[in-house]
């Protein structure tokens, strides 16, 4: 049976942060296709590679260990973004260029602009690149906060010219939202050159599921309010807002309810973070074995991203447990959810915000209104089959599966 290659930056497995969430239901959908051959890099977890084993025909998974300074390095001598040179192997080259030639290879799915580089110029079936977001922005934005601003300016207008050579070269580019879309549109040199395409976030709301959760028990047993932020903490974003949560706007929830306490809930919080664990309100958790009886047990789910882009997988996660979210527009994007009925959208300034929360607090049945909204929202806007149902056109095989071959 013909195959299809994909390429990713990360063992889709466990599906545990925001990138692997994406790239785990991407193989899932693909596997249910076709034979599927994966390339990706691994970070030394020996049970997501027996997972990955589980569900590809074929794998190459290489060890991620080139330091960063050294792909700094390449990067200058070679004069592309840092982005690629920190992902790129020969190993890895020369088993997709095997795997093409020896197995019926009639589709490549890349997922995340820095596997792009690993497409060969004369494959002749479909291509598709997942970009997810346009990470170009996304360096501009570090850029204009002034931190390292030749680093990141650099990156910014390099990846540009990357993300724009994708499209060309794909059938397909796929962006997180329509937000997304527009934006990569706007900044190709010449409308029309790349063939883009929304694929939004899904959720596993049955996983999600408030009914089959207990609030944590630390939380529930005591009085709060408990708020909830979850995430990647070592990604600058949002390593960002829980700090801004902590500086500026907690002491402004802990004057109203001198009870309420932050909860930071996800793996590799830096060192930063880590500084404020045990200070008046704030829990700092690092990993945990399950983040639903945190947000099980939260009055709110704070994502107050100061940069944001695409779709926030936490957003969907703590709406799909029922909870009233109140977050930025920033970390609104590409959730058609409407403010005051599913969520609760508040400019990033702690005096508007704690006001919002304040309200909220107020008003338990209008809170559990929300949480109530924005689960019938998931359930019936964000399920991953609905998201994935055009990747089979997508790479030439519509309307097939392998439920018929063993």
């Amino acid at each position: 049976m013909p195959g299809i290659l994909f390429l990713a930056h990360r063992v889709p497995f466990p599906p545990d942060r925001g990138d692997r969430i994406r790239s785990h239901h991407l193989l899932k959908a693909l596997a249910n296709l076709a034979p599927v051959h994966v390339g990706c890099f691994g970070e030394g977890d020996a049970e997501a590679e027996r997972a990955l084993a589980a569900v590809a025909a074929s794998r190459c998974v290489v060890p991620r260990s080139k330091p960063l300074p050294l792909a700094g390095v390449e990067a200058v001598l070679s004069g592309k973004p840092v982005s690629l040179t920190a992902f790129h192997s020969r190993t890895l080259e020369r088993w997709v260029r095997e795997t093409i030639a020896r197995e019926r290879i009639e589709a490549i799915v890349v997922f995340s602009g820095q596997m792009g580089q690993y497409v060969p110029e004369d494959f002749a079936g479909p291509v598709v690149i997942d970009l997810c977001d346009v990470d170009s922005a996304k360096f501009e934005s570090y850029a204009a906060e002034g931190e390292r601003k030749w680093l990141y300016g650099r990156e910014a207008r390099l990846l540009a010219r990357e993300e724009e050579r994708l499209g060309r070269r794909a059938d397909a580019t796929i962006l997180i939202s329509e937000a997304e879309a527009a934006l990569y549109r706007s900044r190709l040199s010449a409308p029309g050159i790349a063939q883009v395409r929304v694929m939004g976030n899904g959720i596993d709301a049955g996983f999600f599921d408030p009914a089959l959760v207990a609030r944590h028990p630390e939380l529930a047993g005591t009085a709060g309010p408990h708020f909830v932020f979850t995430g990647q903490m070592d990604y600058r974003p949002n390593e960002q807002a829980a700090l801004w949560v902590i500086e500026a706007l907690l002491p402004r929830l802990r004057a109203r309810h001198p009870g309420a306490c932050f909860h930071v809930v996800g793996r590799n919080p830096t060192r930063s973070l880590m500084a404020e664990d045990g200070a008046p309100g704030v829990r700092i958790w690092g990993a945990v074995p399950d983040v639903r009886p945190f947000i099980a047990a939260a009055d709110a789910v704070l994502a107050p991203l100061l940069i944001a882009r695409g779709v926030q997988n936490k957003v969907l996660e703590a709406m799909a447990m029922a909870r009233p979210v109140v977050l930025t527009p920033d970390a609104a994007t590409g959730i058609a959810a409407e403010d005051g009925e599913h969520w609760l959208v508040s400019p990033p300034d702690p005096a508007v915000m704690a006001a919002h929360i304040a309200d909220l607090l107020a008003n338990p049945a209008a809170a559990a209104r929300i949480g109530a909204a924005a689960r019938d929202f998931v359930l019936h806007r964000h399920g991953w089959d609905a998201m994935l149902a055009p990747l089979g056109g997508l790479v030439g095989r519509r309307g097939e599966g392998r439920r018929h071959a063993a």
